[in-house]
């Protein structure tokens, strides 16, 4: 079976409810698009042996239904097509919850920090970049009523649980956070 064809080559995806897509409303499936980077950073946290791989495997399921959803016009799609890809809240919640519980074991966020905190917590903080990236192409498509905004809800409450987990990953694991610094200009011009 061929992974391509004519219509990739076209810039044209298929999905549920329409023959094919252009390529720029594929693109917001951007979830799918990072996937190496989320079994990197799976596979460094197995390594480890961080009680938290086994959230981040039910996150990569997920993504997939995220992936089905935006895959399935509203505006096009049968209604049994549209049953089949609803996206309900209870991922959600879950993440929530899951945000709630690393965000209690953690020391209170007193400034911005970089991307940082070992290997680990790096990965995590690249796979937040790639979710937010996500996020911002979804919107645009809620806002048309072309996927549900239960999708939109999921992408941006799984970049707050990987930013949380990248903090609590670098706790766990007794790596320092780099803390942003503004430039200031005033110092720079003093030396010279």
């Amino acid at each position: 079976m061929a992974v391509w064809g004519l219509g990739s080559r076209l810039g044209l995806r298929g999905c549920f409810g329409a023959a094919r897509l252009l390529y720029p409303r594929f693109q917001s499936r951007g979830p799918q698009g990072g996937e190496d980077g989320d079994r990197f950073a799976l596979e460094l946290v197995t390594e480890k042996g961080h009680t938290f791989a086994e959230e981040l495997q039910k996150i990569q399921c997920i993504l997939q239904d995220v992936g089905s959803a935006l895959a399935t016009p509203r505006s096009s799609a049968r209604e049994a097509h549209l049953k089949y890809t609803t996206f309900e809240a209870g991922p959600i919640l879950e993440l929530e919850q899951w945000i709630d519980k690393y965000t209690s074991q953690l020391p209170p966020l007193t400034a911005f920090i970089l991307p940082s905190g070992g290997k680990i917590s790096s990965a995590l903080h690249f796979c937040r970049a790639v979710c937010r990236r996500a996020e911002r192409r979804v919107v645009p498509l809620v806002q048309m009523g072309e996927t549900d905004v239960n999708v939109a809800k999921f992408l941006n409450r799984l970049s707050d649980y990987l930013f949380t987990l990248a903090r609590y990953a670098a706790m766990k694991e007794g790596n320092q956070e780099k803390i942003y610094k503004k430039n200031d200009p005033s110092a720079e011009s003093e030396a010279l």
